[in-house]
C-alpha cells in the first residue's frame, strides 16, 4: 500500500507560478490588469513563502503565485515549495514556471513529503492539493524515495511500547516480503551461541529478547551492506539517564529506521546491487542481569571492551554487527546510528555528520547531498585520538573520559571493527526534527539516506 501520489498526468490542473523576487516585475507585467490588482492588494511581493491564489470568474482558483524570494533567503532552508502544498486549496496543480532539474525534483519530493502524517494514534488529515509531477522528473523514483522516508519516520515516531525488538523485526519482515528479500534472525541466547556477545550483553536485561536482523536482497552487482543501530529504547542501563535525557529515547533506533527506509528505496528502484541490511535490535534496560560499568566484554571480532558507561551501548551492538559485515568484505559498508550527543553539539539537528577514510566517497556524498536536499557534513577519523579509546585493562574503552571529541572517538571505536572492507562510511545522525519545517513535521526524520541513494553509483560503480 502506498500513501503518496501525484495528480494524473492528463489532469486539468490549475497553474502554480513560482516567482523569485527578481522576476516579480516580469511576472506582474504578464498578468491581466485585474490579476495585477489582486496580487498588489494581497501584498504579493515574491518573498519566500508568500502565496497568492488568483480567483477565476466562477470564484474557483484560476492560478496561484508562490514566492521563492532570493538566493540568500532560499539558502536558509529547503523544500520551500512544500509550503504551497500545505496552503493551497484542494485540487490538482501544475508548476507553470520552468525549473532546473534539481529544483524540480526537490519541489516534487517536498510536495509529497508535506503530505506525511503519523496517524497511528490520532487521525491527521493531510493537505488535499495534489501536484502533477513536473516535466523531466522521474515520478517513480520520487515516489520510491518518499515511501522510504515515510517508513523511516513511522518507525521512529512509534513509541517503544509498540516498537520493541520484536516489532522492529516485524517491520523488517514486512519489508522483505514486499520485495522478495530474505530475512534471517538470531534471537536471545542464540546470540551467544552464534558469537554476538555484545549484542546479547546490551539487550539481556530487557524482558524483550535482543536479536540480530539480517536482510538480503538482489543477486547481482556490487555488495552493499547497511548496518543500523536498533536500540528500541535506551534507559542508559545502570548508568541511568535522567528523565530529561530519556524523553526522546524511542528514537534511539533511528539508525535502523533509516537503513530500512534506504533499503526500501533501493529495492523499489531495483538498483543493481547485492543488498544486505544488519540491525542489532535491543532494549537497553535495567535489571539484575544488566551489564555493568567496569565489565569487560569480548566482542565477535575478539577485541575486548571495557564498559565505562552503560549508556554508550550503541557502539557495542554496532561493533558485533560491523564485524559480521566485514567478514564478507562487501564493496561498501555503511553504518547509521543515533550515536552521540556530541554530534548534535558539533553540527546541530539538521546536519548528518559522516566519517570515511575514502576521499572519493566523501566527495561523492558531498555532491549528492546538495542535489538530494539532504545535507551531510564530513567529520574526521582523527587517528591521533586512537589512544583515547584504549583503556588500561582491555583493547577498547566504550566511553573515554574527558568529555571531548565524543563523536570522533565513537567513530574511531567502530572503525576498529571494519578491517577487511576497503570502503566504510559511518553516519552519526539525530533522526529527529525538533520543530516543524517544510516537508518535515516535528518528529522522526530520515537523514543521509537520500544522499547515499544519489551517491550510490559513485560509491559502488557497477
Amino acid at each position: 500500500m502506498t500513501r503518496f501520489a501525484f495528480a494524473a498526468a492528463d489532469a486539468a490542473a490549475t497553474p502554480l507560478f513560482v516567482i523569485e523576487t527578481g522576476d516579480l516585475a516580469a511576472f506582474m507585467a504578464s498578468r491581466s490588469e485585474s490579476e495585477r490588482a489582486w496580487l498588489e492588494a494581497s501584498g504579493f511581493d515574491g518573498g519566500l513563502g508568500k502565496l497568492c491564489v488568483l480567483p477565476g470568474a466562477d470564484g474557483r482558483p484560476a492560478a496561484a503565485a508562490f514566492g521563492m524570494g532570493d538566493a540568500a533567503a532560499r539558502q536558509r532552508g529547503r523544500f520551500h515549495l512544500a509550503r504551497a502544498a500545505a496552503a493551497l486549496p484542494a485540487g490538482d496543480w501544475t508548476i507553470a514556471t520552468p525549473l532546473d532539474p534539481a529544483a524540480a525534483e526537490e519541489a516534487a519530493l517536498g510536495w509529497l513529503l508535506e503530505g506525511y502524517r503519523f496517524g497511528r494514534y490520532k487521525a491527521a488529515r493531510p493537505p488535499e492539493a495534489r501536484l502533477k509531477c513536473p516535466a523531466g522528473v522521474d515520478a517513480g523514483r520520487i515516489l520510491a524515495i518518499a515511501e522510504g522516508e515515510a517508513l523511516t519516520r513511522d518507525l521512529i515516531n512509534t513509541p517503544a511500547s509498540d516498537m520493541g525488538p520484536a516489532e522492529l523485526e516485524d517491520a523488517a519482515r514486512d519489508l522483505a516480503a514486499s520485495f522478495g528479500a530474505e530475512l534471517a534472525v538470531i534471537r536471545g541466547d542464540d546470540l551467544l551461541a552464534r558469537n554476538f556477545p555484545m549484542i546479547h550483553a546490551v539487550g539481556r536485561a530487557s524482558t524483550r529478547p535482543p536479536r540480530l536482523l539480517d536482510l538480503r536482497w538482489g543477486g547481482t552487482g556490487p555488495r552493499v551492506t547497511l548496518v543500523g543501530k536498533g536500540v528500541c529504547f535506551d534507559t542508559g542501563g545502570l548508568n541511568l539517564k535522567p528523565g530529561s535525557s530519556m524523553g526522546l529515547m524511542k528514537k534511539d533506533m533511528g539508525g535502523a529506521a533509516t537503513v530500512l527506509g534506504l533499503a526500501r528505496m533501493i529495492m523499489a528502484l531495483g538498483l543493481p546491487v547485492r543488498l544486505r541490511v544488519l540491525i542489532p535490535a535491543v532494549e537497553n534496560a535495567v535489571a539484575g542481569n544488566a551489564f555493568r560499568p567496569q565489565d569487560v566484554l569480548t566482542s565477535r571480532k575478539g577485541l575486548t571492551v571495557e564498559v565505562n558507561n552503560t549508556d554508550a551501548e550503541g557502539r557495542l551492538v554496532l561493533a558485533d554487527a560491523l564485524a559480521l559485515a566485514d567478514e564478507e568484505r562487501p564493496e561498501l559498508i555503511v553504518s547509521m546510528a543515533t550515536l552521540t550527543g556530541a554530534a548534535r553539539v558539533a553540527v546541530g539537528p539538521d546536519l548528518a555528520p559522516f566519517y570515511t577514510d575514502c576521499e572519493s566517497a566523501a566527495a561523492a556524498l558531498a555532491r549528492a547531498a546538495g542535489a538530494a536536499a539532504d545535507p551531510v557534513w564530513r567529520m574526521p577519523f582523527w587517528t591521533p585520538y586512537e589512544e583515547m579509546i584504549e583503556p588500561a585493562i582491555a583493547d577498547l574503552d566504550n566511553a573515554p573520559s574527558g568529555g571531548m571529541a565524543g563523536s570522533i572517538t565513537a567513530a574511531l571505536f567502530l572503525r576498529r571493527f571494519v578491517t577487511a572492507t576497503a570502503r566504510f562510511i559511518h553516519f552519526d545522525i539525530y533522526g529527529w526534527q525538533p520543530k516543524a519545517a517544510p516537508a518535515r513535521p516535528k518528529g522522526g526524520v530520515g537523514q543521509g539516506a537520500r544522499a547515499l541513494l544519489a551517491a550510490l553509483p559513485d560509491l559502488v560503480p557497477a
